[in-house]
């Protein structure tokens, strides 16, 4: 592009982020009224005509910058966390990605208008040029909000499935001084992780002398199941707690002596009531079977 064409274009988008900034309130308070802000911004209209202000400032700013097809570009840094909020309650509503594109391309129209009516022959070579400007430029708004949704919705998924995997693991409390963990399911490290933290906190809340790691309910265990199951009972050994793994069947201990894993420096038992007994005892609680009733 030679350099006198760059500089209209240059020209082109800095009359645009004039024309943005002068016509700042009626744009505002058309898009106040659209989908997208309308359906999110519930408690006043105030409240979104605000938030439409934002979001013209910054095309606004990006117009006047001549940068109007770049994404990255700093005049978005000042709405971009609003758009992923704005995206994230859209999504959590129900509302998909193309709905949300859409909703995004129908705030277009009243800029057009507006623009429109600033030439009085909007065929005007600088009137196609404007128009041009601002179709590129609500391109790259819209962009914007897909990626502000995408990680709206990549971020929502990670706090899902945190919330899955806590609640997956509890910590049970059995007796005083004595919790325990039963595991079901396949242990991977993203839960092995969440095991030794809620373990070792509930550890430190309940001042556990004994924890147990019942795997009764773990389908297989592998070199790296048995890896995060040692480093489980050595932070819990740590922090001052005895650490009991039970519920290994009889495939699951073939396996292990198959995989020469050693776990001869973890105590065993056969299954949870094994386990807690075993706690019971040493915390020198004895469990006798209740008098039968004559």
């Amino acid at each position: 592009m030679k350099v006198s064409e760059q500089e209209a274009v240059e020209s082109t988008a800095r009359r645009l982020g004039s024309f943005l900034k002068r016509r700042r309130e009626q744009i505002a308070q058309r898009w106040a009224d659209a989908p997208l802000f309308r359906t999110v911004f519930t408690v006043s209209r105030e409240e979104a005509v605000e938030a439409c202000k934002a979001v013209v400032d910054a095309l606004s700013d990006v117009a006047s910058s001549g940068r109007l097809e770049d994404i990255t570009s700093s005049g978005f840094d000042s709405v971009r966390d609003q758009l992923g909020r704005m995206s994230g309650t859209r999504t959590r509503a129900g509302a998909s990605p193309a709905q949300i594109a859409d909703e995004v391309a129908a705030l277009r129209a009243p800029v057009v208008d507006l623009l429109r009516a600033e030439f009085s022959d909007p065929s005007t070579p600088e009137a196609v040029e404007g128009l041009l400007a601002l179709a590129a430029l609500m391109g790259t708004l819209r962009l914007v909000v897909m990626q502000a949704a995408l990680s709206s919705g990549e971020e929502l998924i990670a706090r899902q499935r945190q919330q899955l995997l806590e609640a997956a693991t509890p910590v049970i409390s059995l007796w005083e001084g004595v919790v325990a963990v039963p595991l079901i399911g396949t242990l991977d490290s993203a839960r092995s992780q969440v095991v030794m933290e809620s373990l070792l906190q509930c550890i430190v809340d309940q001042r556990a002398r004994y924890a147990i790691l019942d795997i009764t309910g773990v389908p297989t265990v592998d070199s790296l199941v048995a890896q995060h199951l040692m480093k489980t009972v050595a932070a819990a050994r740590l922090m001052g707690a005895e650490c009991i793994v039970s519920g290994i069947r009889p495939a699951i201990a073939q396996t292990i002596v198959q995989l020469g894993i050693d776990l001869s420096s973890v105590l065993t038992r056969a299954s949870l009531a094994d386990a807690l007994a075993y706690a019971l005892s040493r915390l020198g609680i004895e469990v006798s079977p209740r008098a039968s009733m004559r």
